[in-house]
């Protein structure tokens, strides 16, 4: 289900990286939102009934919205710039970020274990970006901005009513952000193409799809077996570049990767046995 799911993302990103050829990524999140929520109102429905359109914090899910829609468009600027997989690899230390987070602002006590694979991650992203050398792009840096706002987005869930339930949480998030976005997308409008409304509507049913089975993956499974198969996302986005781009990663970006990986999964598995 997990890899399943993944695989639906980074569909879903190859998709952007294609649009925002022709469209400001403001106007490709909010259409995707816009063909998506029925999608995830059927969804919620048929999983939660009606309690599922219920919220009984919806100030939780604007600043969820908000911090959804900055890590979309950080990521779909990026995409214009970087290959598929040097933007994923980049985005893979939002876990790390998780625990950077979670010991300043949630005082939750971190082991130096944990902090050790943190700042190997950091290291990978240092060994990815390459700041000062020739190979540079200041674009480089929106992944990893991605993967911040992400991971305040993941600790974001908390601030969420503990009644109400993961289905409701993709209700409200496809749902509000898609009423916010509407707000300035004037701004950057251009008619959309013929042509492209199947990507579109692609984009919306991977992107939904990825995120609803990923969401229950993780309600089948301890998140400990579950989450190293997010890292399945760097397969999927070096065979996508390399066929539809012809993009080939060169070597320290599949080693500053395999660094961010590892330390991924130690981060992971660490506190899997922290809890136990």
């Amino acid at each position: 289900m997990m890899t399943a799911g993944v695989a639906c993302l980074s569909v879903n990103d190859a998709l952007a990286k294609t649009l925002t050829a022709h469209y400001a990524p403001l106007q490709i999140l909010f259409l995707r939102n816009l063909i998506a929520f029925p999608v995830a109102l059927l969804i919620a429905l048929g999983m939660g009934g009606r309690a599922a359109l219920r919220s009984h914090r919806p100030g939780a899910h604007v600043l969820r919205a908000v911090l959804w829609i900055g890590a979309t468009l950080m990521f779909f600027t990026s995409l214009m710039h970087l290959g598929l997989a040097e933007a994923t690899a980049l985005i893979f230390v939002a876990p790390l970020f998780i625990t950077a987070l979670s010991a300043v602002f949630l005082r939750e006590h971190v082991g130096w274990r944990r902090w050790a694979a943190v700042i190997a991650g950091f290291v990978g992203v240092l060994v990815v970006v390459r700041p000062g050398s020739a190979t540079f792009q200041p674009a480089s840096l929106l992944p990893v901005a991605t993967a911040l706002t992400y991971a305040a987005l993941m600790l974001g869930a908390r601030w969420v009513d503990p009644r109400e339930s993961v289905w409701t949480l993709l209700l409200y998030l496809t749902g509000t952000s898609g009423l916010l976005s509407a707000v300035i997308v004037p701004f950057v409008w251009v008619p959309v193409r013929p042509g492209d409304l199947w990507l579109f509507a692609a984009i919306a049913l991977f992107g939904t799809a990825g995120m609803t089975m990923m969401t229950q993956a993780f309600r089948l499974a301890p998140a400990v077996v579950v989450a190293p198969f997010d890292y399945t996302a760097l397969l999927w986005a070096t065979v996508l570049g390399w066929l539809i781009w012809h993009e080939i990663p060169d070597r320290l970006t599949f080693v500053g990767a395999a660094i961010i990986v590892a330390s991924g999964v130690f981060t992971v598995w660490r506190e899997h046995r922290v809890k136990a």
